[in-house]
């Protein structure tokens, strides 16, 4: 982990995990229009370049507010941005608060390189070792097999099923406690 001036650079083989720019805003909206990205997304409604800088921006809120937030994913070698992955306060699912969840998001060009599990590994060490929190969540809609796959490598355990309030699609809830992470990190 690199920290300057208050902001956080967590980094992995091949990628960069980092606070957002402004050239970001392009890429990201990009990767948030394709359709097939966005499926198991809320509604699966895709998001415009406004929509998606103003999610940047709430994103960067938390972290001045929470200390953890979603980082911007680049491949170290090109710089490219692939996507996000980090931490945040999962408000739209009332039920499991509180509670901080890790997430991730890529264009669909980077899928099955194992880039979301690479980047969700560095997260959940940063989540337990930087920041000390005591539980994660990751939460995904029922169906979103690759996600799954994800949590489980990341040791996590489903917990419950329940409805999205707002998208009306089923979703699982997946945990990991700070123990049962130490436990498989000895």
């Amino acid at each position: 982990m690199i920290q300057n001036d208050g902001m956080v650079t967590l980094e992995t083989p091949r990628l960069v995990l980092r606070r957002w720019r402004e050239e970001d805003v392009a890429p990201m909206a990009a990767i948030n229009a394709d359709p097939e990205v966005m499926r198991w997304i809320r509604d699966g409604s895709v998001r415009d370049e406004q929509q998606t800088r103003d999610g940047i921006r709430a994103w960067e809120r938390e972290w001045e507010s929470q200390g953890f937030g979603l980082f911007a994913m680049e491949i170290r070698s090109t710089g490219e941005l692939v996507g996000f992955t980090g931490l945040s306060v999962p408000h739209f699912l009332p039920e499991v608060l509180p509670a901080v969840e890790v997430g991730w998001r890529l264009g669909r060009s980077h899928w099955g390189q194992g880039l979301a599990t690479e980047a969700a590994a560095a997260v959940v060490r940063f989540a337990f070792e930087e920041r000390g929190l005591e539980r994660i969540v990751s939460i995904t809609q029922v169906g979103n097999d690759a996600s799954e796959r994800i949590m489980t490598k990341m040791g996590m355990h489903p917990v419950r099923e329940t409805v999205h309030p707002t998208g009306g699609r089923r979703v699982r809830v997946f945990e990991l406690s700070s123990d049962e992470y130490l436990t498989t990190t000895r």
